[in-house]
């Protein structure tokens, strides 16, 4: 297995990929291949943190990590990202391609120096990665969804000491 950073060559079949990956899940739109396509073209995207995973010369997984800000009440800032999405064909699902992808999109993170990733997940497969609810360092999601699935992972030690408040998302998200 192969992971790189996505090219513009491959967002046809990222697309096609992210849609194959999603189509069975409940807890989802089944919009997340539009939303890829509308952070690529956001101030969030990092070109960087969209990497594609090929098997064979075939792109089988796809993690795009994206930048957002958490926000306290004292409107003070902090940087972080977000993760969004993760995915992995159908026929290639429990091999290990996107723990690989995630394992990959944090050091890539950590070489740019950002200090933390935000999801909302599957609350039994992010905690193996190092992630830990965002109750418990006082962040939230901007929208109402089960505590267990809010998620983050600090990338370096005491990148949120001290930081508290809400997730703000790209306009993008809310497209």
């Amino acid at each position: 297995m192969n992971i790189r950073k996505e090219d513009n060559k491959d967002h046809k079949e990222v697309f096609k990929l992210i849609e194959n990956a999603f189509q069975d899940e409940q807890y989802t739109d089944h919009k997340e291949q539009f939303l890829v396509e509308r952070l690529r073209n956001s101030e969030a995207f990092v070109p960087e943190l969209s990497l594609v995973a090929e098997i064979d010369d075939q792109i089988v997984g796809y993690v795009l990590l994206i930048k957002i800000k958490i926000i306290d009440s004292n409107s003070k800032e902090t940087s972080s990202l977000a993760l969004a999405p993760v995915a992995v064909l159908k026929k290639y699902q429990g091999m290990g391609i996107g723990g690989n992808l995630i394992r990959k999109a944090h050091e890539i993170a950590r070489e740019l120096n950002f200090g933390s990733i935000i999801l909302l997940g599957h609350e039994n497969y992010y905690p193996k990665f190092g992630y830990q609810m965002t109750k418990k360092y006082g962040i939230k999601l901007p929208f109402d969804v089960p505590d267990e699935n809010c998620m983050l992972i600090e990338l370096h030690d005491n990148a949120l000491q001290n930081v508290h408040g809400t997730v703000e998302y790209p306009a993008e998200f809310y497209e």
